[in-house]
């Protein structure tokens, strides 16, 4: 074959492939929402509290171990799951339990969800609860967001700020 032509072919086949990446990079239109829509994001990582109550040993079980396992207090090593409740305005969004990560179930329990919510003005109520021994929630947190079209809400929980993060 003539070096020409193979060049020639060659230019061709570059052409095409160009062309090819050049489309799909720009074709379809991915919309990541509608143009009325802003997204609720809840993201968390949090360690529940124990699942069960210390208890003191006693002086027999004491002597039995091991002399620098001599704690006084055992303590369960399992997590509480995590129960997350969201409502929008008044209606409910989710109400899902996480469980604690680990073999042991002993880790951090770690949520993440997303939903498409319409923009405009809502009342947003967010409760967690991470202490499986403790009636209703431990953590609430209730705010009226004014959100714009394509505008992400941030829902954390961080003991450390007070609770529930609306950002």
């Amino acid at each position: 074959m003539n070096n020409a032509l193979k060049v020639g072919l060659q230019a061709i086949a570059y052409a095409a492939f160009a062309a090819f990446i050049g489309y799909f990079s720009t074709f379809p239109r991915y919309q990541h929402l509608q143009p009325d829509e802003a997204l609720l994001r809840l993201s968390f990582k949090h360690p529940g509290k124990p699942a069960g109550d210390c208890r003191e040993r006693t002086p027999e079980e004491l002597a039995k171990l091991p002399p620098q396992l001599r704690n006084k207090t055992e303590c369960p090593r399992e997590r509480s799951p995590v129960r997350a409740v969201v409502e929008l305005d008044g209606k409910p969004l989710y109400d899902e339990i996480f469980p604690a990560a680990g073999l042991k179930r002993d880790g951090a329990a770690s949520g993440y969800r997303r939903l498409a919510i319409p923009a405009g003005r809502h009342t947003l109520k967010v409760a967690f609860n991470d202490d499986a021994r403790a009636q209703g929630f431990t953590y609430e947190h209730a705010a009226t967001v004014d959100l714009k079209p394509g505008q992400v809400v941030l829902i954390d929980l961080v003991a450390e700020r007070g609770g529930v993060v609306i950002r």
